[in-house]
């Protein structure tokens, strides 16, 4: 798979840096909230970038290993919960509001796919959810190159006029698919990456654990090939994040990750094009286990630790806020020149 990803502009760094310097405040002292600027205007080529069109897209999947036990909830709250976000009654709603973003809600996968009156769903199912990882590979390499191309096609044609979009997820599930491809990819130990979720038993959370070593095993995913861990142990909606990364990348358009879900989509695209991760931001810290070491392996650090767990792209919301005061300041402070302060 290729993509066409730019590096950031270092001219377009150089003139916010040199903006930051003669701003009315002491150098500094504003902390990351000046670095992350000059990050963000590196990423779209704008010396002083503005986020005024977020987006936060939504994605949702189902996965077979929910038959072994791994989850609280029953595989048909994803299509519960995928009709609840269309009808603007979950978190995320409430918290898309905070940025003033636009929140797309998208079907990769669900089993259970019937959402009526409810247009509004993005419909781009690559299955019925995924096979069962505990007794094969999630899907085949075809479902996993249509999951990317499906996450690309989301931003290709209903986030074309984004200007940073945060990543969330739905799915019954996904932690365990997660967990996978995260010690596939960074070499973790399973049990380290691998949390209670939905709030399972220590029993369940034990077998938990023994299926993602036993599909770790059993697939033996090549931890350098994103397309490979996809197949192997991931999830529709994890592919899907992955492509909207990669192409949200293309387009110099910041990706603002948000918990372990779309941690474990951003590590996949990371394995697809590495110069992915030049465009990815972080959020919050995520109390899932595995949440900091898929940050590390990212080279981020997190904006914030609210003992967050939802997803569904809750964090992101919140991050991209906190981002857009980082480019208002840049660019709508005054300098000492324009407000005749003595410098």
């Amino acid at each position: 798979m290729e993509f066409d990803i730019p590096p950031r502009s270092e001219t377009a760094m150089a003139a916010a840096r040199d903006r930051q310097e003669s701003l009315t405040k002491p150098p500094g002292s504003l902390g990351r909230l000046e670095t992350l600027s000059v990050e963000i205007a590196g990423m779209t080529g704008d010396p002083t970038p503005s986020l005024e069109s977020p987006v936060i897209t939504t994605v949702a999947g189902d996965h077979g290993v929910v038959a072994e036990g791994v989850s609280a909830f029953p595989q048909e709250v994803t299509a519960q919960m995928v009709a609840n976000l269309a009808n603007d009654g979950a978190a995320v709603n409430a918290l898309s509001g905070v940025p003033n973003a636009k929140n797309l809600i998208v079907d990769l996968g669900v089993a259970q796919s019937e959402y009526p009156g409810r247009e509004d769903v993005i419909v781009k199912s690559v299955g019925s959810g995924t096979a069962n990882i505990a007794e094969g590979a999630a899907m085949s390499e075809q479902q996993a190159r249509r999951a990317i191309e499906a996450g690309r096609e989301v931003v290709q044609e209903h986030a074309v006029d984004a200007d940073v979009i945060g990543l969330g997820d739905m799915g019954i599930g996904n932690t365990t698919p997660s967990a996978a491809i995260t010690a596939a990819i960074t070499g973790a130990d399973p049990k380290t990456v691998t949390d209670h979720g939905t709030g399972i038993d220590d029993e369940a959370f034990e077998r938990k654990v023994a299926v993602v070593e036993q599909a770790l095993e059993a697939e033996s995913p090549d931890p350098t090939d994103g397309l490979d861990v996809l197949r192997s142990v991931g999830g529709f909606e994890i592919g899907g994040l992955a492509g909207i990364a990669l192409e949200a990348a293309s387009r110099r358009i910041p990706v603002v990750v948000d918990g372990f879900i779309t941690g474990a989509g951003a590590l996949v695209a990371s394995r697809i094009d590495e110069r992915v991760t030049e465009y990815l931001l972080p959020s919050h810290s995520s109390v899932v286990s595995g949440h900091a070491v898929q940050y590390e392996a990212l080279d981020l650090e997190p904006l914030f630790d609210l003992e967050m767990r939802l997803g569904e792209g809750t964090g992101a919301a919140l991050g991209i806020a906190i981002y857009q005061g980082a480019c208002d300041t840049l660019s709508k402070m005054a300098t000492f020149e324009e407000a005749g302060v003595s410098n």
